[in-house]
């Protein structure tokens, strides 16, 4: 009677990283940040911590790069809201919903996923060499504002750096409801922060001659 010993599991060049890099995602959707390791994500994907640092130097690598894929997930989840906002109507009106529905996708991702959550915004923000610093988030609601200076809802001179305001309320929100005393509440009590946080993030940004009272 003859035995087989089963095969070890073989990766392409390249194959390998990509394995590490969404098992490293996937710690950190039940662990957070900290449960990211290289040893962990070897693990993971059932190779030698050896093999996994022929990609990774360090931890903090393996964290980066689990942190841009997370950052994929949440920018997929904003532009999913994004995509539901009717193209017709009111300029301005549909220029606030675009926004709303970016900040709701965001505040969405955080709840449903709060260890990938945390994840994206732990690391550095982006290749600072390179002068991409801001994360796609920050670059998304940037086209949103600049809608509503389009259709004169936002003053221009209002404009520059405006990104800081909405971002933090909106951010702070997703924060106090994962993590924070919002964490305890109902279905119906969390839409109605998320709504009134929402409301009054577009309110405050009503500058320009067509800004809706």
């Amino acid at each position: 009677m003859s035995t087989s010993t089963p095969a070890k599991r073989s990766y392409h060049h390249g194959d390998l990283r990509n394995a590490l890099v969404r098992a490293a995602a996937e710690l950190a959707a039940t662990g957070g940040p900290d449960a990211v390791t290289i040893r962990g994500a070897a693990r993971e994907v059932g190779v030698t911590p050896t093999a996994a640092y022929r990609h990774f130097e360090n931890q903090a690598d393996l964290l980066e790069a689990a942190r841009a894929l997370a950052m994929d997930g949440m920018v997929a989840a904003m532009a999913e809201f994004l995509a539901q906002v009717p193209t017709d109507g009111d300029p301005v009106g549909r220029a606030l919903a675009r926004l709303r529905s970016t900040g709701l996708g965001y505040i969405r991702f955080a709840v449903e996923e709060p260890g990938v959550f945390r994840t994206c915004f732990t690391g550095r923000l982006g290749d600072e060499e390179e002068g991409m610093n801001d994360p796609a988030p920050y670059v998304l609601l940037g086209e949103m504002l600049d809608e509503l200076v389009a259709v004169g809802y936002l003053a221009p001179e209002d404009r520059p750096d405006a990104e800081a305001g909405p971002w933090a309320a909106v951010h702070g929100l997703a924060m106090l409801l994962i993590d924070g005393p919002l964490s305890g509440l109902g279905a119906a009590e969390r839409e109605t922060a998320i709504e009134r946080t929402l409301e009054l993030v577009t309110r405050g940004l009503a500058t320009g001659p067509r800004a809706m009272p």
